[in-house]
């Protein structure tokens, strides 16, 4: 065997030893937490899981994203992410809405950066949503989320009645 053809069998194991690497860290990207969400700490609460059994497949016309992590979903490539499973949050000030009959705590000190994030109150585990200013219909957005907490045993309102 020549010089020549060492070299290009060379060069295609270090091509070939590329790709592999290459696969790897896009294998590795799609099954890792993305759009900087993390995983709650109640995550692997089977709540969590009856919530991810429901995710409506798409969410103010933004279509679900693969997410393999417990707990965790996006739509429309982080437009609206969700997080289940945290602990709920103590007594606020901050402002409470009822959807559906879940309250949800708007969280103005950590909404920033074009995004609102909103917290159920009450429910444990807790779930946690962050909506882009893009979403066009954001009462939409949570009356369906409700919909899939609703089922999440309640023992606090931040609301009176509801």
């Amino acid at each position: 065997m020549g010089f020549r053809a060492r070299r290009t069998r060379a060069a295609a194991g270090v091509a070939a030893s590329g790709l592999v690497v290459a696969g790897a860290l896009v294998v590795q990207e799609l099954s890792s937490p993305v759009f900087g969400l993390r995983q709650g700490p109640q995550a692997k609460d089977p709540a969590c899981a009856r919530i991810a059994a429901h995710y409506p497949d798409r969410l103010d016309g933004h279509r679900r994203g693969r997410i393999t992590f417990e707990g965790l979903a996006v739509w429309g490539h982080g437009a609206v992410r969700l997080r289940c499973g945290l602990t709920p949050p103590a007594e606020t000030k901050d402002p409470c809405v009822a959807v559906n009959g879940v309250d949800w705590v708007l969280r103005e000190a950590a909404s920033r950066g074009g995004r609102k994030l909103l917290v159920t109150y009450g429910r444990r585990p807790a779930v946690e949503v962050s909506l882009a200013d893009s979403v066009r219909q954001t009462d939409t957005v949570l009356m369906e989320l409700s919909r899939l907490v609703a089922p999440v045993p309640r023992n606090e309102r931040c609301l009176s009645g509801g």
